[in-house]
């Protein structure tokens, strides 16, 4: 049993630190955006759940291709701080691409909810298949 479980310590930093990046990164895609999301979701707003929920996986997925990839723990942080700026550039087009988005995210329009969690899952995709090195 002990060759199965010899793995368990690099398993738990690695998951930790992924753990660490993706909680990094809600915490300042919150900070940075004009609307209240975690406030919105709270009461029910269907549309900052799927605005936020997109952006969380648009991230976790190069996250998840640096922790696939990486060669140590630093190699692997670095890649996730990359993905969490390409992410919020990601955000900052979007902003530009949508009108009053956080208008739309308030009046809780689905529509533009599912258009803007789609290109954060976009974004996220291609930034996860450019970090395969």
């Amino acid at each position: 049993m002990d060759k199965y479980l010899s793995n368990l310590p690099a398993f738990i930093e690695w998951w930790s630190l992924a753990a660490l990046l993706c909680f990094a990164f809600a915490t300042v895609y919150v900070l940075i955006t004009p609307q209240h999301e975690i406030k919105l979701i709270r009461e029910g707003n269907v549309s900052a759940a799927v605005c936020f929920c997109g952006a969380l996986i648009g991230y976790v997925l190069p996250v998840g291709s640096a922790l696939a990839h990486g060669d140590s723990l630093l190699d692997f942080f670095l890649w996730g701080l990359v993905a969490l700026v390409v992410q919020l550039l990601v955000y900052l087009m979007m902003r530009l691409l949508i009108r009053d988005l956080t208008r739309h995210i308030e009046a809780d329009r689905v529509s533009v909810a599912i258009f803007s969690a789609t290109i954060s899952i976009c974004g996220g995709i291609l930034n996860a298949a450019a970090m395969v090195y």
